[in-house]
């Protein structure tokens, strides 16, 4: 069974060196500059963001459409609701 292609990224937001609330902070603003229905890809450093980036999706209701790390980055795709 292969996995579904992973959606074209709109904007990148890159938050590597920043640590928790900055990410989520500068995340935010950039959610409120792109159009319903367009996928951010946010690249970071911060190990924090894989607690923080999946509750700010819950909360505001965008989706998550894919996230991966390795040692010492983190990259999430979220697609505005």
């Amino acid at each position: 069974m292969s996995e579904a292609p992973l959606p074209e990224v709109t904007d990148t937001l890159d938050t590597s060196g920043l640590f928790c609330p900055e990410p989520v902070m500068l995340l935010h603003a950039k959610m409120r500059d792109i159009a319903v229905g367009e996928v951010l890809e946010v690249i970071a450093t911060d190990p924090a963001t894989q607690r923080d980036i999946p509750k700010f999706c819950h909360f505001l209701g965008h989706t998550l459409v894919h996230q991966e790390s390795d040692a010492t980055r983190f990259r999430y795709l979220l697609q505005k609701a």
